[in-house]
């Protein structure tokens, strides 16, 4: 079976896969004239052997105009996704504790974007779906600037199932909802916290909905209708994180 890679390019973001997660890099494409030492190095440590370059035919999903700065690498996306059942037993549960789910969140540029803010604000995980969900991909990585080699990213099966276990384990669910039941401001965050984005145009589903501890918003001036999904996420993440400073320090 041909082996499907995630192609991710800069000198940033392969330096950061092969700083951090280097057994999921399987390629490197260089121009002839490559000259980043460091970077250099780096894959020498790592035993890979680099390709030529060629923009005239560049790896699947890479443009001849994207700012690769010399440098492109193939990834295995799936072995950056640790599943659920092996991620949960791993973390100690206190109320320092945040994760972030992602249900049918479909523009890839918002989930790197959530990423990073997630990986920023000090939360232990990112949960994502396999269903109508954008899935962890070159484009991802980018926009998440490196912040998925940091940041565990969990597969999960299901949302709704996912968040009734950690409901059970000691969670406080929330939803992100324009009309929320509480808001950023008025808002003690006393235990340990899932917060679930939901798609961009339609919000999250009604069940999960009714699951949720709580409905979370955020108080903005009437002239502005609403944020868009990565910018709220952004926003609500920075609100639980400014009352557990000690997330940051790890």
């Amino acid at each position: 079976m041909k082996v499907e890679y995630e192609y991710i390019f800069g000198k940033h973001a392969v330096s950061e896969a092969l700083t951090e997660r280097p057994d999921v890099v399987k390629q490197v494409f260089l121009e002839a004239n490559f000259s980043d030492k460091k970077i250099l190095n780096q894959i020498e440590q790592h035993g890979l052997t680099p390709k030529l370059l060629n923009l005239n035919n560049p790896p699947r999903g890479v443009s001849a105009k994207a700012s690769h700065q010399g440098i492109v690498a193939g990834i295995l996306a799936e072995k950056l996704m640790l599943p659920y059942k092996e991620f949960i037993r791993s973390i100690e549960v206190d109320n320092d504790v945040s994760l972030l789910i992602l249900g049918e969140v479909q523009d890839p540029h918002n989930v790197g974007a959530v990423i990073r803010s997630a990986a920023a604000f000090g939360l232990s995980g990112v949960l994502i779906p396999p269903h109508n969900q954008a899935p962890v991909t070159g484009t991802v990585i980018k926009v998440s600037a490196g912040m998925a080699f940091r940041i565990p990213i969990v597969s999960i099966s299901n949302v709704n199932s996912v968040a009734r276990d950690l409901q059970e384990r000691g969670f406080w669910v929330y939803g992100l909802e324009g009309k929320g039941t509480v808001t950023t401001v008025e808002e003690k965050f006393v235990r340990p916290s899932v917060f679930i984005l939901g798609n961009e145009g339609s919000g999250l589903r009604q069940k999960t909905k009714e699951l949720c501890d709580a409905l979370i918003s955020i108080p903005i001036h009437p002239r502005c209708e609403s944020l868009n999904a990565a910018a709220a996420t952004a926003v609500v993440l920075a609100s639980w994180s400014a009352q557990h400073p000690t997330a940051l320090r790890y």
